[in-house]
């Protein structure tokens, strides 16, 4: 490490690697300055290592063996095994091989013979004043002046209340690459995104027991009620127990086992059995031992930290040199998010803004069995402001592309307007490759388009997307096939303010042979 005592100065010091820090950083070079960039641990933070890309690799390592493991398509593996450190090593080999691109990146700006260039450094950055940080890499001290601040810290497990992590048998998120083995029994708790991504991958290897605890009546609450109860249907066919309306009492730690008590809404309780429980109730942002009490900023409740929509943080100082971007803000905890704001913060500093923030219609994509992507308004959130709408549901059963795939478990549901323009709302898709074309939606949405105008496309065939043309088609009621014939498989339905807010009827629910 540099002599403690020499000061080094730079335009622009991102704290935390992440998308947001490593986006800012490299956005920075775009306009020619010296970039500090300072990471406590692991390059590339939550978004390589213990979260998105560790997660997802072992989502996809999982779906291979489920589609292995397969009986029903004319053929069979047979002596099918999978090794959990085998696993583990090929997770780690994602994360190095994406944590080797970013350091050659910086190994790249960090040559003297660029005209800007990117510092990495190493420790706990903490600010005594508006234009210093000082960064402790295990007791030695560094001290970095800049004239610009991006603080992008990101996010870390939210802890249970009463419930002690070890890293052993009580884990969060940060904690699976640690396990040795699979679990033949496993708790999470949590029945969010985090939480039934983990579930589904975990019983997609069929190695472990899994019991998933739903504080509600449904996962995914914020979610309309056909697609929470598409994905809970699933996940129970996939193997998973769901404890609906349960809440955690206790868990009592035993040498060979962990004894849960789960106490139900109905007024039972049931004590189960496992071997490791997994908290997965969300992230909480890391803004703690920042002194950012030295530069007037003071987090909310939540830790998040006060901006304005350029990423400027709110502070008691006046100072407009110190942005913050990530999961640390009030926005949406997703790595698109971080990355935009990463960059949009440098095009601030720089007074050179691209594009404005708009962040009403972001992609969401949520990795289960089989996988669903959402953008846009859902029926809860239209209901709840008034705006009345038209609903379309079309089965992948009718898609010639699922049916060749032999993969037929999903549909395509589409909101609009139900005015004259019939403007696009909002979708949520499960199935074959909706993660892939959910995006081409949240194009339509942003500019405005129609069903109409939607219709004037070619769509390829055979494709998954055909599903989206279909859904417009059922909408001017010209689709191919009609929903009178296919009553299961299509469905087309209209809301206005002061119908009823039950937004998904009974026999309308998407069912289990969709």
């Amino acid at each position: 490490m540099t002599d403690p005592s020499e000061i080094l100065t730079f335009d622009v010091v991102v704290i935390g690697s992440g998308p947001g820090g490593f986006a800012a950083a490299n956005r920075a070079t775009d306009f020619g300055k010296k970039v500090c960039l300072i990471e406590k641990s692991h390059i590339g933070g939550a978004g390589i290592i213990n979260g998105v890309l560790t997660s997802k690799t072992m989502y996809e390592l999982s779906m291979d063996y489920s589609v292995a493991a397969r009986i029903d398509r004319g053929y069979r593996a047979s002596a099918l095994t999978v090794d959990y450190t085998k696993v583990r090593n090929t997770v780690l080999e994602a994360a190095r091989e994406k944590q080797y691109q970013m350091r050659s990146q910086i190994e790249t700006f960090a040559n003297v013979s660029q005209k800007s260039t990117i510092s990495l450094i190493t420790g706990y950055a903490r600010f005594k004043d508006q234009q210093t940080i000082e960064v402790n890499d295990n007791g030695k001290l560094l001290t970095i002046k800049g004239s610009h601040f991006i603080i992008a810290t990101g996010a870390q497990p939210r802890k249970l209340p009463g419930i002690k992590i070890d890293g052993r048998r009580i884990i969060t998120s940060d904690n699976i690459l640690s396990l040795s083995k699979f679990p033949e029994r496993m708790l999470i708790i949590g029945s969010g995104i985090i939480g039934c991504e983990f579930a589904t991958i975990f019983s997609n290897f069929n190695q472990t027991q899994v019991h998933l605890l739903d504080r509600s009546n449904r996962v995914l609450p914020y979610e309309d009620d056909d697609v929470s109860q598409f994905v809970s249907d699933n996940l129970e066919k996939n193997g998973v127990t769901v404890h609906h309306t349960a809440q955690l009492r206790c868990i009592r730690e035993h040498p060979g086992h962990l004894e849960v008590v789960l106490d139900y809404d109905a007024g039972n309780s049931k004590v189960i059995e496992v071997d490791v429980a997994l908290v997965a109730i969300g992230r909480v942002p890391n803004t703690q031992n920042l002194g950012l009490e030295n530069i007037g900023v003071t987090p909310d409740e939540r830790g998040v930290i006060p901006t304005d929509d350029m990423g400027c943080v709110k502070n008691t100082k006046g100072l407009d040199n110190i942005y913050a971007v990530g999961d640390i803000t009030f926005q949406a905890q997703l790595y698109s998010v971080a990355e935009f704001q990463g960059r949009l913060a440098v095009e601030a500093i720089m007074k050179n803004i691209c594009y404005q923030p708009d962040y009403s219609n972001m992609s969401t994509l949520m990795f289960f069995k089989p996988e669903v992507a959402a953008v846009g308004a859902n029926e809860k959130q239209l209901q709840e402001q008034n705006i009345g709408y038209k609903m379309v549901f079309y089965s992948n059963s009718l898609i010639n592309r699922a049916i060749a795939m032999r993969n037929t478990h999903g549909f395509v549901k589409i909101l609009v307007s139900n005015d004259e323009e019939q403007r696009i709302l909002g979708m949520r898709a499960a199935g074959p490759q909706a993660s892939s074309y959910i995006v081409a939606v949240a194009h339509l949405i942003n500019q405005g388009n129609s069903v109409s105008e939607v219709l004037r496309v070619f769509y390829p065939h055979p494709s998954i997307t055909e599903g989206i043309q279909e859904s417009m088609r059922a909408l001017a009621s010209k689709s191919i096939y009609k929903p009178v014939a296919f009553p299961k498989h299509i469905k087309v339905r209209e809301w206005r303010p002061g119908d009823s807010k039950t937004q998904t009827p009974k026999d309308e629910k998407i069912r289990k042979d969709q």
